[in-house]
């Protein structure tokens, strides 16, 4: 039996530019809980939540929050998920709102449920991170954005539409477990291209029910 859990992946996620990196999650409810915990199973060291809600019965369906979590902080709830799966792992939590003195790491997972929120953390933090990736679900319907360079930071502004644009409801207003781990999965994805050096995928789009997948 191996003793080195990160055997299988070693081909494919670096682990030695992984070790010198944070991971910071912005909104852990249905994809960010998943991408926190994706992030701890590929050996992240240092993963930082910000979120300023608590767990609600719905969240155990949608969000993969357990009965014993309900009424606790979603923060404080997937850090002790992040610590069962790897206690040598450092998690930071903020139980608020992300605000724009809140230091962030190298790579930032953008999984709030509002164009508005999105654009605020955006203007606060473009210019400070190495990575971003942006994760919207609606329904069976997934959009995830990734940059990594200068010119793409410019393509990604072009995305974030007045709310006044956007669909009523919130992003996450009608969802599911799987499509929450299927978005959470591809935001990941494009984290290691970046960490291999491999151009990410600007704008990935996946309507589960129509079968349909469009990649720019």
């Amino acid at each position: 039996m191996t003793t080195d859990r990160f055997q299988r992946q070693s081909d494919l996620i670096p682990a030695e530019r992984l070790s010198q990196l944070t991971a910071t999650v912005i909104g852990v409810g249905a994809i960010g809980r998943q991408v926190a915990l994706q992030l701890a199973a590929i050996g992240t060291p240092r993963i930082q939540l910000i979120d300023f809600d608590i767990v609600e019965l719905t969240n155990i369906t949608t969000q993969g929050y357990q009965v014993h979590d309900l009424g606790r902080t979603k923060v404080e709830a997937t850090a002790k998920a992040i610590q069962e799966l790897d206690d040598s792992i450092q998690v930071t939590t903020h139980n608020d709102r992300y605000r724009a003195t809140i230091p962030i790491g190298e790579a930032v997972f953008c999984c709030v449920d509002s164009i508005s929120a999105r654009s605020a953390i955006w203007r606060s933090v473009s210019k400070k991170c190495e990575f971003w990736t942006d994760g919207r679900m609606l329904g069976e319907i997934i959009r995830v954005l990734a940059v990594s360079s200068t010119n793409d930071f410019g393509r990604y502004s072009e995305t974030l539409f007045s709310q006044a644009e956007a669909q009523t409801g919130s992003c996450t207003s009608r969802s599911t477990i799987y499509a929450a781990s299927i978005a959470a999965g591809i935001m990941i994805h494009q984290f290691t291209r970046w960490l291999r050096g491999i151009p990410v995928d600007f704008d990935s789009t996946f309507n589960l029910l129509a079968g349909e997948v469009t990649v720019k």
